[in-house]
């Protein structure tokens, strides 16, 4: 998500042409015949200028539960055999992070809140490739400002250094200590931010959960996968996000 001033020079030339002829003689005996006087051309008093034309900016897309809503992927975005997955709608899926960890506070907080600190509104939809998975859900947020996305980005990616492991708790499969790491994200949007989940022990053994963020200017996309084949669905939504929220131009 660069952001991309546009930079312009604009030259404009004036030109003023000033010319007088005026012939006059005397002397001796016999007058001569002056020459008749050319006329003098008449300048302009102004010289026109190259005025400069900036195209009118695209005006916004309304940061609005239906805009937003549009332009989350849907069943025709994904490769065939995804269904929607109407049990990912809901806010409580009965999963939480927990730490005794100081260090771990903010992170814990930033998974725990049913939304993201400062959103207006958000709007999520989740797929499911079959009972086993694979999983994707999709959370478009709309921000304060961009620098307000921005900056939670690098709060959570700071969040994701300070904490190398929780524990995460499953409702009705258990708990179990997670690696915390920080992964590498598909380049989408500005600063964009991975983070994975794996537990090697405990009854979640095996779980591996991978949440990828990304900045649309004031509109954050949150993805989360249970697989670590993110790259092509983060860039898919964030494709579609950009051109139905109109930053595809702003590069956020």
């Amino acid at each position: 998500m660069p952001h991309r001033p546009l930079t312009a020079a604009v030259l404009s030339v004036g030109l003023a042409i000033c010319l007088t002829a005026c012939g006059d003689s005397s002397g001796g005996a016999a007058p001569t015949p002056s020459a008749t006087p050319t006329p003098a051309p008449t300048a302009s008093s102004s010289t026109p200028s190259v005025v400069p034309t900036t195209p009118a900016a695209p005006a916004p897309v309304p940061r609005t539960e239906a805009t937003l809503t549009k332009a989350l992927l849907a069943l025709e975005d994904l490769p065939a055999g995804f269904a929607i997955d109407s049990e990912a709608q809901g806010d409580d899926d009965g999963t939480a992070l927990s730490s005794p960890d100081a260090k771990c506070a903010k992170l814990v907080r930033y998974f725990n809140a049913d939304s993201t600190p400062g959103s207006k509104l958000g709007v999520s939809r989740g797929f499911s490739g079959g009972q086993d998975g694979p999983f994707v859900g999709e959370t478009l947020e709309a921000m304060p400002s961009a620098r307000a996305t921005t900056a939670y980005l690098a709060a959570v990616k700071a969040a994701v250094k300070a904490c190398p492991k929780a524990k995460l708790t499953i409702e009705g499969a258990g708990s179990s200590t997670v690696a915390v790491t920080e992964v590498r994200a598909p380049e989408a949007g500005t600063t964009p931010v991975a983070v994975r989940f794996s537990a090697a022990s405990g009854p979640l053994a095996g779980l591996e959960v991978t949440f990828a963020f990304a900045a649309l200017g004031d509109v954050l996309l949150t993805m989360d996968f249970d697989t670590s084949d993110i790259e092509e669905p983060v860039l898919d939504a964030y494709a579609k996000a950009s051109k139905v929220l109109g930053t595809s131009t702003t590069g956020a």
